[in-house]
């Protein structure tokens, strides 16, 4: 109940600082149309309230809290074991770090910040606060993703910040170039996710239902499927979000693992067949941009046309 009424006084705070925005200061139709603000600040009134709700809520800081339970948690693993797959090199280090649990805190990122989005405003019903102001639903769509990528970032950027302190602590201030890519690769990743959140987040009007099928399906479901097909239909993944982000953690491997491999199981190779699929970094890249746009698309076309009933 505190959550929703957070929820609502959040959304008349943003109408009403629409509604200022696009009142008119009296005059002839000129200066109507001189007074109302552009799509452009319209998105960034609404992706300024988008991220003073965050920061008001308490899931940002549950996130931000988990982001850190993680890097601690590892550091103090590290240092007080000294293990030597961490330790061995640079490279290994932020292999076994960053390769291991970054993927983790993004999918976290989308699900708490874009699960519910947009459904939150169909159960709470406190998108009647923003349809009747003179705002189009695109604009409002775009601001609340721009406020969750922003979220995001800042989750993100404190998680990377544990792990360059960690990494230059151990190796000095020489970090490899490898890093860097999966730190660009993380944004985009980042990125498709937010727009895949999105996308359920317009297709159901429950935010817990939207919110448990993401999460589900991202850490779950497609690892799942992402098996079953390559090793029951020996077919590569590429269709999977999760596949094409494996390139977060191959890059920091060398070499960059092959993009198939044939394992056999069993004493003199008579047992079963495993094959294990790795995506090119191209390929990567690709289906993480194209997911982002399939998804994101289809998620503003189900916001515009669907009703707040």
């Amino acid at each position: 109940m505190k959550e929703g009424r957070k929820e609502g006084t959040k959304e008349v705070e943003l109408a009403v600082s629409v509604s200022r925005k696009t009142e008119l200061s009296g005059g002839g139709e000129e200066e109507e149309r001189s007074s109302l603000p552009t799509s452009f600040e319209q998105i960034g009134v609404i992706t300024k309230y988008e991220i003073l709700n965050y920061f008001r809520s308490r899931r940002f800081f549950i996130l931000l809290t988990i982001a850190l339970v993680i890097g601690a948690t590892l550091t103090g693993i590290i240092g007080y074991y000294r293990p030597s797959s961490f330790l061995s090199s640079a490279l290994s280090f932020y292999s076994q770090w960053w390769g291991m649990s970054v993927t983790f805190v993004i999918i976290l990122s989308g699900v708490f910040f874009g699960g519910d989005a947009i459904s939150g405003e169909f159960q709470n019903k406190t998108g009647y606060f923003l349809v009747g102001n003179p705002i189009r639903r695109s604009t409002i769509y775009v601001g609340k993703w721009l406020a969750a990528l922003c979220a995001s970032l800042i989750v993100f950027g404190v998680f990377t910040a544990m792990t360059l302190g960690n990494a230059i602590y151990y190796f000095g201030t020489s970090v490899p170039y490898q890093f860097w890519e999966s730190f660009l690769f993380s944004i985009i990743y980042i990125i498709s996710v937010l727009g895949f959140t999105f996308f359920f987040s317009c297709v159901f009007k429950s935010s817990s239902m939207s919110i448990l099928v993401t999460i589900v399906l991202l850490l779950f479901g497609f690892s799942i499927i992402q098996d079953i097909v390559a090793n029951v239909a020996q077919i590569e993944p590429w269709f999977l979000i999760t596949y094409g982000a494996q390139i977060i953690g191959n890059v920091l491997s060398d070499p960059y693992p092959s993009h198939k491999t044939t394992m056999h199981i069993g004493r003199n190779g008579t047992g079963p067949t495993f094959t294990v699929y790795n995506a090119t970094i191209p390929e990567g890249i690709a289906i993480l941009l194209v997911y982002f746009a399939i998804t994101a698309i289809l998620g503003l076309v189900l916001f515009e046309r669907k009703e707040f009933t």
